[in-house]
């Protein structure tokens, strides 16, 4: 069974807060699970990925739960296999285009696992996560693809070291070990959007 929501935040401004690290149009859900980027680091790079919980199944508060460690296994038997993960990500865009934010972009969220990108290993180290809700094969919705292009052009406008070019999927940087956020993400259509919103939105 899917759920909707309500989004409360796609029509407000999109810019990063430099001082905490928040994307100001998210709705704040803390993680424990994140840590300090090592020294030196700059954050060059953007991992999309997809997610749903239970697999499929859209809404409710099980994303929130995961990535705060309260998930119970015992909601949905798909849950015994992931509650006891301690995993987050930077930001969830949720079928409705409505914003979580879960980790400040300057601390390193768990969201990548083992990865090399370029020949750099560990890209949570220098990456932002951003999960889109959603299957590999089943498509995206438009609200997702216009508020990740919002995201998007805030985050390259706040960290000077990222760039439009500078966004890669989870199976990019795990070959063989994740397929997310899978066939059914239009690369094209993102990259459009992006270069739209650098052009017309103002800075």
């Amino acid at each position: 069974m899917r759920r909707t929501r309500t989004a409360t935040n796609i029509a407000a401004p999109c810019r990063v807060d430099p001082q905490s690290g928040l994307l100001l149009l998210a709705r704040q859900v803390e993680s424990p699970n994140s840590d300090a980027r090592p020294d030196g680091v700059a954050v060059d790079l953007i991992v999309i990925h997809g997610i749903s919980l239970p697999p499929g199944e859209y809404g409710g508060p099980w994303i929130d739960e995961l990535f705060t460690n309260r998930l119970s296994r015992t909601a949905h038997p798909y849950f015994e296999q992931v509650a006891t993960l301690h995993v987050s990500s930077h930001l969830l865009v949720r079928r409705d285009g409505e914003v979580v934010q879960y980790v400040p972009f300057q601390r390193r969220a768990w969201h990548a696992g083992a990865s090399s990108w370029q020949g750099r290993e560990r890209c949570n180290d220098f990456s932002i996560g951003i999960e889109l809700e959603g299957t590999d094969h089943e498509p995206y919705e438009s609200t997702q693809y216009a508020m990740l292009a919002r995201v998007v052009v805030a985050l390259c406008r706040a960290y000077p070291a990222l760039s439009a070019d500078r966004i890669v999927g989870h199976s990019d940087i795990a070959p063989g070990r994740k397929t997310d956020p899978g066939a059914a993400f239009d690369w094209p259509r993102l990259r459009s959007l992006v270069q739209f919103e650098l052009e017309v939105a103002p800075a």
